[in-house]
C-alpha cells in the first residue's frame, strides 16, 4: 500500500503516475462514475484530468515517450526516473493536479494502486520587461476636440441611417414586385 498521499491546497503542474495491479475488468470498472474516487478514498475529482491506459497500447513510444510527447514533460524531468518508468508494464493511472480543483486532498489508494512517480509539468514564465514605448503610456493617444468628436459621431450616424434606409427600400421594392 502506498499510504496517504497529501495534495496541498493550490497545487499546480504536477502529474502523479500510478501502477494498477488489477484484472482488466477491474481496470475497466474504474471508468465508471465514482469507482476511481472510491478506490482512491476521496469524495470527488475532475475526471477530465485523469488517464487510465495500458502501457501495451503505447507500443514503441513507451510510457516515458508518452509523458514527454503526450503530456509535454521535459526529458530532464523524466531522466532521473526513466528506469522505473520504462520498467512499468500493464495498466497505468495518470492524475494531474487539476483533478483536485485546487483543494487540499488526501488520497488513500487501495492496495492495488501504487504511486510510482510524481513529475512536474513545465510552467509558463509570464514575466517580462516593462514596455518603454510612448504608445504604451496611459492617455498617450491624441485627444480629439469636442467639435471633431461630434462631427465624427454625426458621420457615423448618417452612414448607419443611409444603410438602413437603403435596406428598407430594397425590401419594399422586392415585396411590391
Amino acid at each position: 500500500m502506498t499510504g496517504t498521499i497529501t495534495i496541498p491546497t493550490g497545487e499546480r503542474a504536477i502529474i502523479r503516475v500510478f501502477t494498477l495491479d488489477m484484472r482488466p475488468e477491474q481496470v475497466k470498472f474504474l471508468s465508471e462514475t465514482g469507482a476511481l474516487e472510491q478506490v482512491l478514498g476521496i469524495e470527488e475529482m475532475n475526471r477530465d484530468q485523469i488517464e487510465i491506459f495500458s502501457t501495451d497500447d503505447l507500443e514503441e513510444l513507451g510510457l516515458t515517450g508518452y509523458l514527454i510527447e503526450g503530456c509535454g514533460l521535459s526529458p530532464e524531468e523524466i531522466d532521473p526516473q526513466s528506469d522505473v518508468l520504462s520498467a512499468i508494464k500493464g495498466d497505468v493511472l495518470l492524475i494531474r493536479s487539476r483533478a483536485f480543483g485546487g483543494r487540499e486532498t488526501r488520497l488513500n489508494p487501495a492496495d492495488q494502486i501504487q504511486l510510482v512517480a510524481t513529475l512536474s509539468e513545465p510552467s509558463t514564465n509570464w514575466s517580462g520587461t516593462p514596455i518603454e514605448t510612448a504608445s504604451a503610456q496611459l492617455y498617450s493617444a491624441t485627444k480629439q476636440s469636442p467639435r471633431a468628436a461630434r462631427a465624427r459621431a454625426r458621420r457615423i450616424g448618417f452612414t448607419l441611417f443611409a444603410v438602413m434606409m437603403a435596406l428598407i427600400t430594397i425590401v419594399l421594392l422586392l415585396l411590391v414586385f
